[in-house]
């Protein structure tokens, strides 16, 4: 439970201090290259979900959001994998960086628009979507646990074995003795 609520307080510190310097230093009318091009800082504010689906429903964001924030709280209750804990907290962070935006950005509550500014291969979601840290923090999070979950490993630290392997492994052990 700790390492969930660290990993996930650390998300939304990061996520916040680089929305605050990119709206204090950024000009949303000149983007900042990066690495010869592979990065552009490009602020931008997303009324709508990812790639800005959603702008004309932006009210249900925070919702949504509130409810994944209570189906993690309830698995943390049962947690007992330090990478399942991991995965988790980046989610929540992600999620929690984002819904500040949405409650306490313009235009209002339940309004507000996430504050985007990371941008590949070229600026203003040309080639690819704008995005923050905690889009990253969601999307690495996901992508851990859908990981966790094809090798087997379990919420609760236990490891799932695939019963054919064991079987096999089984069979050569009484042939060789």
């Amino acid at each position: 439970m700790a390492v969930l609520a660290a990993t996930a307080v650390i998300a939304v510190a990061v996520d916040q201090w680089v929305k605050h310097l990119s709206t204090e230093n950024l000009d949303p009318g000149e983007p900042v290259r990066i690495l010869g091009g592979l990065i552009y800082l490009s602020l931008m504010r997303n009324g709508g979900a990812a790639f800005s689906l959603g702008s004309d429903y932006t009210w249900i964001f925070p919702v949504i959001t509130l409810v994944v924030v209570g189906v993690i709280g309830w698995l943390a209750t049962r947690l007992r994998s330090v990478p399942w804990a991991v995965s988790l907290g980046l989610v929540l962070g992600g999620a929690l960086g984002n819904l500040g935006d949405r409650l306490f950005r313009a235009p209002g509550p339940f309004q507000g628009h996430v504050v985007d500014m990371i941008s590949l291969f070229a600026p203003y979601a040309e080639k690819f979507a704008v995005f923050n840290i905690a889009d990253s923090c969601l999307t690495v999070g996901v992508c851990l646990a859908v990981l966790l979950e094809l090798t087997g490993r379990q919420r609760d630290g236990t490891r799932l074995v695939n019963e054919k392997k064991t079987a096999a492994a089984e069979a050569a052990k009484e042939e060789t003795a």
